[in-house]
């Protein structure tokens, strides 16, 4: 990691001064850098504890990615805070953040393109476009507030999975894996991904201190698995009042704290940890194939980490 931390800072480098001091901030503001760790451990484990420069570039490139979707995500949401600091938009206005996000996404794209690295670049790409339909999926039936259990886990699975997807695709690709290997170790990344944001959903019902204040999802209008599952098993009336609450009663502090609390008596907790559980179980199974190894170890503790994680 202290290797690729190395290369992923030059993979930032411009001749534009303020790009440079801007991406020296997002460096120094970095998080738990659990994707490159995806793609390093994915690669290990096919390659039996081999990586190559092309896992280096891979993972740099996924983080290049990464970063510039939570640049441009803090426009979006007209967010000031980012791991607990100024974001970038906070600090140089929206205009310089739209194009510092799109100024990461091209440093990405070329970074494979140089090094003609096409399948990783594929693979980058579908995240890329999977993540924009997410999203926007997402703000429409949000508006509509008549979101399916199935259109849930569609939009989950392009705004958060595909991107954890394309790690370990990436890893399995850059170590010369057959094309079935890349993409069971994509559908493996997909799992953990779904689980990941189904435990990152599960914290907006929670108590703990996270970083962000409980029932924010139902203030902005967003529909989770817990909610959905008792909209889906409660009475019409109950059902009335609940969609009364989130469409225009969700900046009431007080009725909020009441949908929540109808929510976890109604089993919507315990439901989406069921649910969880199974997307965890599926992702363990899928590395059943492969043999004992440190690197695998890993990899299962990483997808131990995704849903026992407490922020």
């Amino acid at each position: 990691m202290e290797l690729f931390e190395e290369k992923f800072k030059a993979s930032m480098i411009s001749n534009v001064p303020l790009l440079n001091r801007i991406t020296h901030f997002i460096i120094r503001r970095k998080g738990k850098q659990m994707r490159p760790m995806f793609v390093f451990l994915v690669a290990k484990m096919v390659s039996k504890g081999s990586v190559n420069d092309k896992t280096y570039r891979g993972a740099s490139c996924i983080e290049l990615i990464h970063t510039a979707t939570l640049v441009h995500d803090d426009v979006v949401d007209d967010s000031n805070r980012r791991r607990g600091f100024f974001s970038i938009n906070a600090l140089w206005k929206n205009k310089i953040a739209v194009l510092v996000g799109d100024f990461l996404l091209s440093k990405g794209m070329l970074l494979s393109i140089d090094n003609d690295d096409f399948d990783i670049l594929k693979l980058i790409s579908t995240a890329v476009r999977e993540m924009s339909e997410g999203e926007l999926l997402q703000i429409e039936k949000a508006r509509q507030l008549d979101i399916t259990e199935a259109i849930y886990f569609e939009i989950i699975r392009q705004k958060t999975a595909t991107l954890i997807a394309a790690c370990c695709g990436i890893g399995a690709a850059s170590v010369n894996a057959v094309s079935e290997e890349v993409e069971i170790m994509r559908k493996f990344g997909q799992t953990i991904g779904i689980a990941f944001q189904i435990k990152d959903d599960l914290f907006d019902y929670s108590d703990a201190k996270i970083g962000k204040p409980t029932g924010i999802d139902i203030k902005e209008q967003k529909m989770t698995l817990p909610l959905i599952h008792v909209l889906n098993n409660c009475t019409t009336k109950e059902k009335k009042w609940l969609i009364n609450s989130v469409k225009n009663h969700n900046k009431d502090k007080k009725r909020v704290k009441e949908v929540i609390a109808f929510v976890k008596e109604n089993g919507g907790i315990e439901y989406t940890i069921d649910k969880m559980n199974t997307y965890h179980k599926e992702a363990l199974t899928l590395l059943d194939t492969y043999p004992e190894s440190e690197y695998k170890k890993s990899l299962i503790a990483m997808v131990n980490y995704v849903i026992e994680r407490e922020i």
